[in-house]
């Protein structure tokens, strides 16, 4: 067996074209078909501009690189999954356009060489993607011969395990299918979803190509399909050592779909592995995808996320984060840079790190819903990286059960939500004065307080109380009430909003609960055909007047979405005093503010909504806002 790098520059139908027993396979720390519509329509623009200048020169379509450590038949595509999925889906769009149009095509003199010309076009393409001998192909469509040679379509595994299951078989179910409209009816329709956006990436980018209309013409059919076999190149990398092709992958460029930093430190830890362990940590990391995904959908966290908290974590254990003077050093390496260069005692363990990612995962599975922590990363995401390094304490509550899945107590979890719920609580007010004062998220007052508190978040040893107490002088320190008051009283972007609701509740003991579907209603509406009428029943004055109040934090509430939209330019008195079902009012809303509103003026006959109730409003929710911040219990 060849143990050099193995570099050559090949057509594209000749990489395809692979021996009989050998296969593709796309590694599972490989990300999934991620190419959209976009990016194949320029692969598409690019050899169709390519044929009608009749360039001379090949057209290069990057570098391959392909792992043969385990045996020379099977190529492990470390870079170029994408492209080489997407060859194969426009070659399975450009066979069975072939196989209309020599369908369709008369035996005519004219037509003739036209006709030889798509024959041998099916011939290689068969050839290409079913280890076909050319000779045993038939050079017209014949519906049973056919169906048998694509129901053998084996050139492709897919062992990636960052894609649904069902999802990476729609690229085998396409490639055996007998024509288009029996690829649709077998792919895999995602539920919920509208039109073309129902299907996978596999067969939207399928379906685009076989719609091409230019395929239409026989002539433009057979020549786009020569071109893209013969005159399409790319450089095709071999290497016979796994960790050496990842390597070479780092040091490359091309024009495939980049791996992110999770993919690279993933595919670190597979290399790592001995033999024994990489299923372990094959099923592992699938475990850790899979409590991650509804993570990422409501956009709490995902995989990169948390191996960037567990850098800042293990550089604040580690004392990274101290310079040599004894400061504070608040730079931080790059993602990739800590984990294969900076510490690589992680990915050199790869089962326990994964664990501790596992572990992670599951904590933010647990908070995910808490109402604080919703209002907490409504101002800034840098709290996750701190709280995420207090979550540490806590690795020790969680086992696996016998099927391999992460389990903690009903008693841990509660201990672990109240814990956390107190340090989040207190960050939660240092990361409101952030957003309401001058001052950015890398000054001394903020990013260096955290990092030099964050020793103390990670040690179990060092008591809630003590890091509150921290938190608290240094806001008493830095910031007096007055100053505060008086940004809360000038502020006009919307994230406080979130913030007086959740004590609004709080203080009242309303049920509350941050949802999916939510906005901000301005009570006295920004626009609409009334506005003026409006403005003179609120006794605002004039527009100076109107800008100054319409933002204001008292003017300003939770609401559902779908009514918001709709009620945004209503009356006041229309609001308080018509239903949510009725989507022109605040009754029956999930959101407290909007219910107390409709209690408070439910006895009047014509209520109105005025500049006096707007600084009344303000006033209070000001109040509410500086007693939290500065823990005047």
């Amino acid at each position: 067996m060849a143990k050099n790098i193995d570099p050559e520059l090949v057509t594209v139908g000749k990489y395809l074209g692979l021996e009989s027993g050998t296969k593709f396979v796309i590694p599972e720390y490989q990300r999934s078909y991620a190419w959209d519509i976009t990016r194949c329509d320029k692969l598409w623009s690019d050899i169709k501009d390519f044929i009608e200048y009749e360039h001379k020169d090949p057209y290069f379509f990057g570098t391959i690189i392909i792992n043969c450590e385990n045996n020379d038949e099977e190529f492990s595509l470390i870079d170029g999954q994408q492209r080489t999925t997407t060859f194969m889906l426009l070659l399975k769009a450009l066979l069975l356009r072939i196989n209309d149009r020599l369908n369709k095509m008369v035996d005519d003199a004219e037509s003739d060489t036209l006709k030889q010309g798509l024959k041998e076009r099916r011939r290689n393409i068969i050839s290409i993607l079913y280890n076909i001998d050319p000779d045993y192909i038939p050079d017209l469509p014949d519906e049973e011969k056919d169906r048998k040679i694509y129901s053998g379509f084996n050139n492709l595994e897919n062992e990636s395990n960052q894609e649904n299951k069902e999802y990476q078989k729609d690229l085998i179910k396409i490639m055996k299918s007998s024509s288009y409209y029996e690829a649709e009816s077998l792919v895999t329709k995602i539920p919920y979803k509208q039109k073309d956006n129902k299907y996978t990436n596999f067969f939207r980018n399928f379906k685009h190509f076989y719609e091409k209309e230019e395929l239409n013409a026989s002539e433009f059919l057979n020549k786009f399909t020569k071109t893209l076999l013969d005159k399409c190149q790319v450089i095709e990398i071999k290497s016979w050592n796994v960790e050496q092709a990842i390597t070479m992958f780092n040091s490359l460029n091309s024009d495939g779909m980049p791996l992110t930093d999770s993919d690279i430190i993933y595919s670190k830890m597979f290399a790592a592995a001995n033999d024994n362990d990489r299923d372990i940590l094959g099923q592992k990391w699938r475990y850790l995808i899979e409590i991650t995904t509804d993570l990422e959908n409501k956009k709490i966290t995902n995989i990169t996320s948390l191996l960037n908290q567990k850098m800042y974590l293990y550089r604040s254990i580690n004392g990274d984060t101290k310079n040599a003077s004894g400061g504070t050093d608040v730079t931080t390496p790059g993602l990739r840079r800590y984990y294969t260069e900076i510490n690589t005692d992680l990915i050199k363990n790869p089962l326990k790190f994964c664990d501790e990612l596992i572990v992670l995962a599951s904590i933010w599975n647990i908070v995910k819903d808490n109402n604080l922590m919703k209002v907490l990363f409504s101002f800034n995401d840098n709290s996750r990286l701190f709280l995420a390094s207090y979550f540490h304490r806590f690795d020790s509550y969680f086992s696996y059960d016998a099927e391999g899945k992460i389990q903690i107590s009903d008693e841990d979890k509660t201990k672990l939500i109240s814990n956390i719920e107190s340090i989040s609580e207190v960050m939660l007010r240092l990361f409101t004065i952030l957003s309401l004062v001058d001052a950015g998220y890398s000054s001394a007052n903020f990013k260096t307080f955290l990092f030099e508190e964050e020793i103390k978040l990670a040690n179990p040893l060092i008591p809630n109380e003590e890091i509150v107490e921290d938190f608290n002088k240094h806001i008493h320190k830095n910031w007096n009430v007055e100053y505060i008051s008086s940004r809360i009283n000038d502020y006009e972007k919307h994230d406080i909003v979130y913030l007086n609701e959740f004590l609004f509740a709080k203080e009242n003991n309303f049920d509350f609960n941050i949802g999916a579907d939510i906005d901000i209603e301005h009570i006295m509406p920004q626009s609409g055909k009334n506005k003026s009428i409006i403005q003179a029943d609120a006794g605002i004055e004039n527009d100076e007047m109107f800008n100054e109040y319409i933002n204001k934090i008292g003017n300003k509430i939770l609401l559902e979405y779908n009514i918001n939209r709709t009620i945004g330019n209503e009356w006041f008195r229309t609001k308080v005093n018509t239903k949510v079902s009725d989507k022109t009012g605040y009754i029956d809303s999930v959101y407290p503010l909007a219910n107390y509103l409709v209690e408070l003026y439910k006895n009047q006959e014509k209520p109105y909504w005025t500049k006096q109730d707007i600084d009344a409003a303000t006033e209070k929710a000001c109040t509410r806002i500086i007693d939290f911040i500065f823990d005047n219990k």
